[in-house]
């Protein structure tokens, strides 16, 4: 196991023909490389699916050798002013590429954290530096974009990872770093991880640091989140009646788990779809947990909170 690097990075694909699941992207962008013209692009998508390694992987197959030096690659959440458009890309922009591609490539990573004053800039940057540069824009949320940059832009929608592709990537990594790694420890990565695949390779590192064998106690060791059991057998104790000893389950997980109220939410809100109750009650305890939530989110006590909440799963049980 490697100790200062990160596993996403080192398995990160270096090649349109190595990225896996989304291919509806990658058909059409291996089209454009093959043709050598790149439209300007924005790429939208949850996080963790792909989008910043698919626009590295194109820079990588246009330009060849030569990637690094045709590539000028910001993340806007840093630098998100309008003096980065104007000074820092323009002056990239305008510089005539090295090799047989006649445009640069600017690639803008949280482009969706760039001002509306910074947007309009660069909306006249791209209009003005076509013939020298192209832009892919990278955002989790394609709406916080202006229309006027969206309509100069082919737009490509990621998708969350399967959990076939998922486990693929896991195997790549598991024989790539000599790991154990337990079906149960599979499952509760593709559980956590929910198809980001920059996740996956975290929870792996994180794991593998902990101990060579990975089983599911040490991935929810390691990502520091509730284990499914431990809230499944609370919501059965107390929709049993049996207060007492669900909440004392609830203590364990926060006094000695040290883990946080959200964490236990977030899993109590997926098991109770599993509870033996009428879809009636079902809808009456998601309604409970979302007001609890956002009790805890507005400063309440965290033990508190959750301690009532388990009480008006006792209370809806009795009825």
């Amino acid at each position: 196991m490697m100790e200062f690097e990160v596993w996403a990075e080192k398995y990160r694909p270096k090649s349109l023909k190595e990225v896996i699941n989304q291919k509806h992207v990658v058909e059409r962008l291996k089209a454009f490389v093959k043709n050598k013209n790149i439209p300007h692009c924005m790429f939208a998508g949850p996080a963790g699916t792909g989008k910043t390694t698919c626009a590295l992987a194109m820079a990588s197959d246009l330009y060849g050798k030569y990637w690094k030096a045709n590539v000028l690659e910001t993340n806007a959440s840093d630098e998100r002013g309008i003096d980065i458009v104007r000074h820092k890309i323009k002056d990239f922009s305008r510089m005539k590429a090295i090799g047989n591609v006649p445009y640069k490539l600017v690639i803008l990573d949280e482009a969706d954290a760039l001002t509306r004053d910074a947007q309009q800039a660069l909306r006249r940057t791209m209009e003005n530096f076509t013939r020298t540069a192209r832009f892919v824009l990278i955002c989790n949320y394609s709406s916080r974009i202006i229309d006027p940059i969206q309509s100069r832009a082919a737009i490509f929608r990621f998708r969350p990872l399967s959990e076939e592709h998922q486990k693929k990537y896991i195997d790549r990594i598991v024989k790539g770093e000599k790991l154990k790694i337990s079906t149960s420890g599979i499952k509760a990565i593709l559980n956590l991880a929910e198809g980001d695949l920059r996740r996956v390779a975290n929870l792996l590192q994180a794991s593998a640091g902990l101990k060579k064998n990975i089983t599911e106690d040490v991935v929810y060791e390691a990502a520091a989140r509730a284990k499914p059991r431990d809230v499944e057998e609370m919501l059965k104790l107390v929709m049993k009646g049996n207060f007492k000893d669900a909440r004392k389950r609830l203590n364990d997980m926060i006094l000695i788990q040290g883990l946080s109220a959200e964490d236990i939410i977030r899993e109590i809100h997926s098991q109770i779809y599993k509870l033996d109750v009428p879809e009636e009650d079902k809808i009456k305890l998601i309604d409970m947990t979302g007001e609890y939530d956002f009790r805890i989110s507005q400063g309440g006590s965290e033990l508190l909170q959750l301690e009532a909440l388990l009480a008006q799963f006792l209370m809806l049980s009795k009825k």
